[in-house]
């Protein structure tokens, strides 16, 4: 998802805030090269909202969860019997169709 630059825009985003973060959301736009502070916002706004998407939607492990993965695939456990009854059932439901 990249962000939108310089394309129609139809849909209204509005809020209230201290002056004190107004004047901070200023200097920052500012120093980051925007040309207004609601470009600034929306792009912050943006930038942030796709940064969340992208770590909500990775997988984190830690080594011990990696080495265990791993090994289950490299290793699997043997079928119990209620894995090897549901497995014949599959087949049946298979050869039936």
């Amino acid at each position: 998802m990249k962000a939108e630059r310089y394309t129609p825009k139809s849909a209204r985003f509005e809020a209230r805030i201290t002056t004190v973060q107004k004047v901070l959301f200023q200097r920052a736009a500012a120093l980051k090269g925007h040309r207004t502070l609601t470009e600034f916002v929306i792009t912050s706004a943006q930038e942030k909202a796709e940064m969340l998407i992208r770590e909500s939607e990775v997988l984190r492990l830690s080594q011990q969860d990696r080495q265990t993965i791993v090994e289950a695939l490299l290793h699997p456990p043997a079928p119990n019997t209620k894995l090897k009854q549901a497995g014949a059932r599959f087949k049946k439901l298979l050869n039936t169709r």
